[in-house]
C-alpha cells in the first residue's frame, strides 16, 4: 500500500510539473498589454440596452444592440454549455450589428446575470425544451415576433427546440457544431481520443488557476484561444478586457451550471422526425476534425430538414471562434439575406 501511494504521489508531481512547465508560449508583449488594462479604466463592454425576461420563475438577463437605421431583421445567438453571453466574440457580434441586423445576446439560466437554479435535482433536470423557453421569453420580453437564430453546440440544440415548437418565430436557423440526437445509435460519438486530447491540452493552463488572481486568469484565457484557434487574429487586450470586466461586473463562470445544462442536453431524446417538417431556411455549419459531437451529425441534419445546406470547414474541430472566422460569419450573413 506504502508503494502504491508513493507511486500516486509521484504521478501526481509529475502532471504538477508537466503543467507547471508545458502550455502554449504567450507573446512577447502579453504582461505589458495586461498591466495597461489591469491599471486602466475598463471599457464599458456591454453596449446595447440591457434587461431580465422572466422564464420559468427565473430572470433571464439579455441585451440587444441595434445598428445604425431601421434593422434588416433581428439575429438571437445562442451559446454553448456552460457559455455566457459574454462568451461571444465581439467582432462576431459587430459584424451582424454592423450588416444591418439588431443583435441579441443572453444569458443561458445558470450562467452570468441570469439567475441560478436552486434545488436542482438531477433525476429530474430541467430540459432543452425548458431552455428554448428562455431565449422565447427573451424575445417575447422585447416584442420581437421573428428572429433569425444562430446556435453552437447546445445552443443549436435549443435553437431546434425552438424551431419545433415556434416556427412562427424563426427566421431562419444556423446551427453550429451540433446535433439532431446526441444519443444517436448509428452516428458517432465522443472518443476517448477527444478525452486525451482535452487533458493533454488542459492540464498546461491548470497553472494559472493554481496561481490565481486577475492577471492570470487572463492568461489562461489568452492562451485557451491560443491552443483552440491559434495566434491568428489574436487581440490580447480584447481578451484581457472580457475577463476582467466579467470577474469585476459579473459573476464570472458557473461550473454546476456547465453541469447542469450537460445534464438537460443528456435527457433529450431525438428530434428527427420533428425536424422532417420544418419548413424554416437552415445552415449546418460543422468542423471535419470534430471529435466531440462528430461531423456526421452535422450531415444527418443536412439530410433531415428540408432543404438545409452544409458547411464543412476542413480540419476544424469543436472550437469557437474557428478559423478564418471572418469568412464563416459572411456565410451567415448572406443566409440571413437570402431569407
Amino acid at each position: 500500500m506504502t508503494i502504491v501511494i508513493a507511486i500516486l504521489l509521484l504521478l501526481l508531481v509529475g502532471l504538477l510539473i508537466y503543467a507547471l512547465a508545458s502550455g502554449p508560449r504567450l507573446p512577447t508583449e502579453t504582461d505589458t498589454i495586461i498591466d495597461h488594462v489591469l491599471n486602466g479604466e475598463l471599457p464599458e463592454i456591454i453596449v446595447g440596452n440591457t434587461g431580465f425576461a422572466s422564464s420559468d420563475g427565473l430572470k433571464i438577463w439579455y441585451e440587444s444592440i441595434s445598428p445604425e437605421g431601421l434593422p434588416k431583421g433581428t439575429v438571437l445567438l445562442i451559446m454553448a454549455n456552460g457559455g455566457d453571453a459574454l462568451i461571444w466574440p465581439p467582432k462576431f457580434v459587430r459584424a451582424f450589428v454592423d450588416a444591418g441586423y439588431q443583435v441579441i445576446r443572453y444569458d443561458h439560466r445558470g450562467t452570468g446575470m441570469s439567475d441560478r437554479v436552486e434545488n436542482w435535482d438531477r433525476k429530474n433536470p430541467y430540459s432543452l425544451a425548458d431552455m428554448a423557453g428562455d431565449a422565447v421569453a427573451v424575445l417575447d420580453e422585447l416584442t420581437i415576433q421573428q428572429a433569425h437564430l444562430v446556435g453552437l453546440s447546445m445552443g443549436g440544440m435549443i435553437a431546434q427546440e425552438i424551431a419545433i415548437q415556434h416556427p412562427d418565430r424563426v427566421a431562419s436557423l444556423t446551427l453550429m457544431m451540433t446535433s439532431g440526437h446526441i444519443g444517436d445509435p448509428n452516428l458517432p460519438g465522443l472518443t476517448s481520443r477527444y478525452f486525451l486530447d482535452t487533458l493533454a491540452k488542459g492540464l498546461p493552463l491548470l497553472k494559472y488557476r493554481i496561481m490565481g488572481g486577475e492577471r492570470n486568469l487572463i492568461k489562461e484565457r489568452i492562451a485557451k484561444t491560443i491552443l483552440v484557434v491559434g495566434r491568428q487574429d489574436l487581440d490580447i487586450k480584447e481578451l484581457a478586457e472580457l475577463v476582467l470586466y466579467d470577474l469585476r461586473k459579473r459573476r464570472g463562470i458557473n461550473i454546476q451550471g456547465a453541469f447542469q445544462h450537460q445534464a438537460a442536453v443528456t435527457v433529450s431524446s431525438s428530434r428527427y422526425e420533428k425536424l422532417k417538417a420544418l419548413q424554416v431556411p437552415t445552415l449546418i455549419i460543422h468542423g471535419t476534425s470534430d471529435q466531440f459531437i462528430p461531423v456526421e451529425h452535422g450531415k444527418k441534419l443536412v439530410q433531415t430538414i428540408p432543404n438545409a445546406k452544409g458547411i464543412w470547414l476542413t480540419g476544424v474541430g469543436h472550437v469557437f471562434p474557428v478559423p478564418n472566422m471572418a469568412a464563416v460569419t459572411k456565410d451567415i450573413i448572406s443566409h440571413f439575406n437570402d431569407r
